[in-house]
């Protein structure tokens, strides 16, 4: 990653050329771009295989209306999902959720730029409002819940939800602990109600394309995958509703009145009215709803609605950087290691599970501040083609994540004996012969019909007209809308053996056990062996050694 201009160039042209090849799916691809010219349906309902509703969209409660919660709120198509009803607690998340955040409203424009409301007023004539999840559960005209709370609530809710019929999409991870994980998808099984987890990596064109690139053997045998995610400063230390933040807002007051350009003057407004609606929040009785005093030394106390706040900080609420940030990296990883195992024909896992992880992290840079690392680093050994008959056959994958310094952003680099395969901030796929940055790719049948490349020193070919549009029309999207829209046609055309998400829950389980046993090897200072049974939904083996709840 941390490519110069004319080698991102040269990568982009290569991908695009190999996309557009008969490596892929070309015909199909085709037809996609065919349909959306016409106005049909979108790139991800052709590619990944659902059709619209037919004027039924499914009626969803946004349960917790946070960062995330706005995000899915902004990504979400209303001719899919229908949003009747919204759930949370802090007055700021509410108002963000109708509103929409002035501070990042192209992917949080809020329910009210959705659905072409006016006023908050005219928005509560359609969407609910409610503080207490029982109230949304008990509700008859939710179909579906969609759950974008704190971790540790995630199975909770979800597991309720589905008892009362209802089904559920729930942010990643799947929950908190891989026995809560093995009992949502019990209950998932009981209940025959859909249970869809957040990793949308599983509906971005530009990874399964990636992922067609690897199985075609374009780049080789797989051998290594480095992953980063890096920062340069942490986002989820959020202010507090307290006197800090109340002397920040009477000071951007001051500024606005004195401020006489109007640019500047409305830039300053924004603000104002962000930190007024955050400091609504004061009124939230954290400890009323189960969030706790946090004392890390005699004189470093947090009052429970820092935990409510920051919940991501903390062991009781969240999974540090591995839960939130790696077990996005470490999923596609695993698709990855899955395609290089089908090469020619190879055994093809349902996923690739990894082998062994070890790892070390710490707080290295910020004060006492938080629970959780700001820098983790992670090695996995997962099986690569062959495995099975050499053990020494295996692909290396190293993950790391930091806070303080940003250099190369976050994506992964997939190492093959033949080429390079970069993706950057899930917007592109860059392609390279071998290691040489500089080389660019034409696509070529071997004599036996398989794929090779071919280099020539920098100075790219025409990209193919294909594969171009179909880039730039992946580019638009992460995934969000499209998982969102494959959860809502999987419950209008129900059959629970047959149209299920494609996170669906051995899928999430398997992400969460990776996530979570990294934690527990940076922990304990071991690499850690993984378990077959950890990943089985029908096994009580789990990394923590707490068995599911017998309860569901």
């Amino acid at each position: 990653m941390n490519l110069s201009p004319e080698e991102r160039q040269v990568g982009k042209t290569n991908f695009h050329a190999a996309i557009g090849s008969e490596l892929t799916r070309r015909e199909f691809l085709q037809g996609s771009l065919a349909a959306v010219g016409a106005g049909g349906l979108g790139l991800g309902a052709f590619y990944f295989g659902y059709t619209r509703l037919g004027g039924d969209p499914v009626r969803v409660a946004i349960i917790g209306t946070g960062d995330e919660g706005s995000v899915l709120i902004g990504a979400h198509t209303p001719e899919y999902l229908n949003v009747v009803a919204i759930c949370d607690i802090r007055p700021y998340n509410i108002h963000r959720a109708f509103h929409g955040d002035v501070m990042a409203p192209a992917v949080r424009p809020g329910l009210m730029a959705k659905y072409g409301w006016k006023t908050r007023d005219e928005a509560e004539k359609h969407v609910r409002v409610y503080r207490d999840v029982q109230d949304v559960l008990r509700d008859p005209a939710v179909e579906a819940v969609i759950i974008a709370l704190p971790l540790h609530l995630h199975d909770t809710v979800a597991i309720e939800a589905m008892r009362r019929g209802k089904h559920v999409l729930t942010e990643k991870l799947m929950g908190y602990s891989v026995a809560q994980c093995k009992s949502m998808a019990r209950v998932s099984r009981k209940t025959r109600c859909l249970l869809a987890t957040g990793h949308q990596r599983h509906y971005s064109i530009l990874y399964a394309n990636a992922v067609e690139t690897i199985k075609a053997g374009l780049i080789g045998d797989v051998h290594h995958i480095r992953a980063q995610w890096h920062r340069t400063a942490d986002t989820w230390y959020y202010p507090l509703p307290d006197e800090k933040l109340l002397a920040e807002l009477e000071s951007f007051r001051t500024k606005f009145a004195a401020e006489k350009d109007p640019a500047r003057k409305e830039k300053l407004a924004q603000k104002i009215a962000d930190l007024e609606q955050r400091y609504l929040d004061k009124d939230v009785d954290a400890a009323a709803y189960g969030y706790q005093e946090k004392r890390l030394a005699e004189d470093v106390v947090f009052p429970p609605i820092c935990e409510l706040i920051r919940w991501r900080l903390w062991h009781r609420t969240g999974g540090g950087l591995m839960a939130e940030l790696g077990s996005h990296q470490l999923d596609a990883a695993g698709i990855f290691c899955t395609a290089a195992r089908a090469i020619g024909g190879g055994t093809q896992l349902q996923k690739a599970l990894p082998l062994s992880v070890m790892g070390v992290g710490g707080r290295h840079l910020y004060p006492l501040d938080r629970e959780v690392d700001d820098h983790v680093y992670c090695m996995f050994e997962f099986p690569g083609r062959g495995y099975e008959e050499d053990p020494n056959k295996k692909i290396v994958v190293t993950y790391s994540s930091i806070n303080g310094n940003g250099f190369g952003g976050y994506g992964e680099v997939v190492l093959g004996t033949k080429g390079t395969l970069i993706l950057e901030r899930e917007q592109e796929v860059l392609l390279f012969k071998d290691s040489d940055t500089r080389s660019t790719i034409s696509v070529n049948r071997s004599r036996q019909g398989g794929p090779v490349l071919e280099t020539a020193e920098s100075g790219a070919p025409q990209a193919a007209a294909l594969g171009q549009q179909a880039l730039e029309a992946a580019a638009v999207s992460r995934g969000y809308t499209e998982e969102m829209e494959h959860f809502a046609w999987c419950i209008r055309n129900f059959d629970y053996e047959v149209n299920q998400p494609r996170c669906h829950p051995e899928v999430a389980l398997a992400d969460a056990v990776i996530a979570l046993t990294s934690n527990i090897a940076m922990r304990s200072g071991k690499q850690i062996a993984f378990d077959p049974d950890w990943f089985k939904i029908e096994s009580d083996a789990t990394p923590e050694g707490t068995p599911p709840s017998e309860e569901v």
